[in-house]
């Protein structure tokens, strides 16, 4: 635009000087197209166009209406400024309102057809009369189409940084709610079956300090022994590593240690292999080792048990990990699902996330007096993750 400006100012002064001059007016006109000049200039720096969709500052529309000013003395005085009007339309119309820019249009273009009428001679040619305004209204309705396709550009756009912004405001808190979650599951599994642990022996301690020293003094052993294990396994949490057991075992290799060392006074925990296990995505494997040692950890704490097992099944499409106990058992009809009951406890909520989040399911069997066993199995092709509120039909 600013191109068509200036070269259609250099040759509407051409035509003046080589055919419209005439004696004591011609320093006039030269003086009104170097005003002309000099205030088109001075606007783009002074007066800038305001924005898409934006207002126009009061300092815009100073500089376009004295730009019209000089024009149309310009064009009283040099019918050669006739066809300037053009830049000064797509300007008007590019930075005014649609209601405002519309009547602009409209005078600018009744003055050009005027000068053209009054500088022709002989018969009037139509092409005067109907090409100025057919110009006029084609372009108009170009700009303030492209007008309005900008303002619901603007809308969508503005739309989408609002959805975009609600998105990334989602998925941090879902990204909080998981670390709580992460962290929620990993104290339970470690620091608080830990204490645990730690407060029975300690207990027991007391009571045999003075019948039993020695005994005593094992337990204190053995409390000491959990408090360096609890120390390791919270420093791996942290940084989000996988359990401390796996850090220079296999899985299987950590769950008999795991049954090695619940394996104590009261209760005899048996550890089978079935199959030969295959490669393991790091998260199934500290799923699978989280899972049993809380459900060893209910056993201990809950069932009253004598005996019980950890079976490690591997299969070609699955690996399971089932663990059986002789204890008193319960009737899984009379629980809560696990995301409804927060008054239980953390244990079996805890165990269903853990399997979920690898893509895997968990089943709990029990019956009153004839013990419990906890299934948990998680298939080996790739499988997305499963949300942890997500039901399933395993679910009690």
């Amino acid at each position: 635009m600013h191109a068509a400006f200036f070269l259609l100012l250099g040759s509407s002064l051409a035509r003046f000087l080589t055919r419209d001059q005439s004696g004591p007016r011609t320093a006039w006109v030269m003086a009104l197209f170097a005003l002309f000049w000099l205030l088109y200039v001075l606007g783009r720096w002074w007066a800038p166009a305001p924005r898409p969709g934006g207002r126009p500052t009061a300092r815009h529309l100073a500089w376009l209406g004295s730009v019209s000013a000089v024009w149309i003395a310009l064009l009283a005085l040099a019918p050669s400024a006739t066809w300037c009007a053009m830049p000064l339309l797509f300007a008007g119309l590019h930075t005014l309102p649609a209601r405002i820019a519309v009547p602009v249009v409209a005078g600018l273009t009744a003055l050009v057809v005027a000068s053209e009428i009054r500088v022709s001679h002989g018969t009037l040619n139509p092409n005067m009369v109907v090409a100025p305004p057919a110009i006029a209204a084609v372009a108009t309705a170009v700009l303030v189409h492209l007008q309005r396709q900008a303002a619901r550009q603007r809308v969508l756009i503005d739309d989408l940084v609002r959805t975009r912004r609600d998105l990334a405001a989602t998925e941090r808190r879902a990204g909080i709610l998981a670390e709580r979650q992460r962290l929620s599951t990993e104290i339970h599994d470690t620091l608080a079956q830990s204490l645990s642990s730690q407060q029975m022996l300690l207990q027991a301690a007391d009571r045999m300090w003075q019948a039993d020293p020695d005994a005593a003094r094992g337990h204190m052993r053995d409390a000491a022994e959990i408090t360096s294990r609890s120390l390791v396994e919270a420093r791996r949490f942290v940084h989000d590593l996988a359990p401390a057991d796996l850090a220079e075992r296999s899985l299987a290799e950590a769950l008999n240690a795991l049954a090695d060392r619940e394996s104590g006074t009261g209760l005899t925990v048996a550890f089978r292999l079935d199959g030969t296990p295959g490669p393991l995505p790091e998260r199934a494997e500290a799923a699978l080792l989280r899972i049993a040692q809380g459900a060893l950890a209910n056993v201990r704490e809950h069932a009253a048990a004598t005996r019980a097992a950890l079976t490690l099944t591997c299969l070609d499409d699955q690996i399971s990990l089932d663990i059986a106990d002789n204890g008193r058992g319960f009737d899984p009809a009379a629980l809560a699902a696990p995301e409804e009951d927060r008054s239980r406890g953390h244990g079996l909520p805890a165990m269903y996330i853990r399997a979920r989040q690898s893509g895997g399911t968990l089943t709990v069997e029990s019956t009153p007096g004839e013990g419990t066993v906890v299934s948990a199995a998680i298939p080996l092709t790739p499988l997305a993750p499963l949300d942890p509120n997500t039901p399933t039909e395993s679910g009690p």
